[in-house]
């Protein structure tokens, strides 16, 4: 039942209810973002949903707006902010039309999909969560191979509540801490189109489309 139905309807009533309860919550992060980084409040990028459907996932700004490096426009309030988490709520918008889950692999730019195998595309038969295995797990600081083997794994189980509580609960514990807001030695997290490259056992441990390394 779970499987079939329950967890949409549990995914758009916690959704709406989170969004409904927390519009004081909102408003506050809203102001904050525009006194420290000014308009536009939200930041917008497309995203590969399932079967790698493109949709606009939303978050809090946490960066000025340019051209230079992340770690040169990410100052204190967006380091905070990230940490906490509370960047991410505006997907619960997401997660209300029905775009993503509460649970589920971390939605990725579109331009991602095109370097994934096909064992490492069957992140893409789920939706994509708010919450995922690998973000419990360690969030950002988790290496991309281990991320995206998390992502298939998820995605290859039927999905059961006790697990996704599960997953829901090891996040929260993490965001509480303040823990895995970006990859050792980043000021975020590499995309992974870095990480191919630079990381030589990642290449040979993960099976990418044939144009890739040629």
């Amino acid at each position: 039942m779970y499987a079939l139905w329950g967890k949409a309807v549990l995914d758009r009533s916690v959704a709406a209810l989170v969004l409904v309860l927390g519009a004081p919550v909102f408003a506050l992060l809203a102001l904050a973002v525009l006194l420290a980084l000014g308009r536009p409040i939200l930041f917008r990028q497309r995203r590969a949903g399932r079967q790698g459907a493109p949709f606009t996932l939303l978050k809090f700004r946490s960066m000025r707006e340019g051209a230079a490096p992340d770690a040169a426009r990410l100052g204190r309030f967006g380091r905070g902010l990230r940490a906490s988490g509370l960047d991410e709520l505006p997907q619960m918008i997401n997660v209300l039309r029905g775009d993503m889950s509460l649970v589920g692999p971390r939605p990725l730019p579109c331009d991602y999909t095109l370097l994934l195998g096909a064992t490492e595309a069957r992140r893409l038969w789920v939706k994509p969560g708010l919450f995922g295995l690998a973000q419990a797990k360690g969030r950002n600081a988790v290496p991309w191979a281990h991320r995206l083997a998390c992502d298939v794994h998820y995605a290859d189980q039927t999905p059961e509540f006790v697990t996704d509580l599960k997953i829901i609960l090891a996040c929260s514990a993490l965001l509480l801490r303040g823990h895995g807001a970006c990859m050792p030695g980043h000021a975020t997290s590499p995309s992974l189109q870095e990480a191919l490259g630079q990381d030589a056992a990642f290449v040979t441990a993960t099976p990418l489309m044939r144009g890739h390394q040629g």
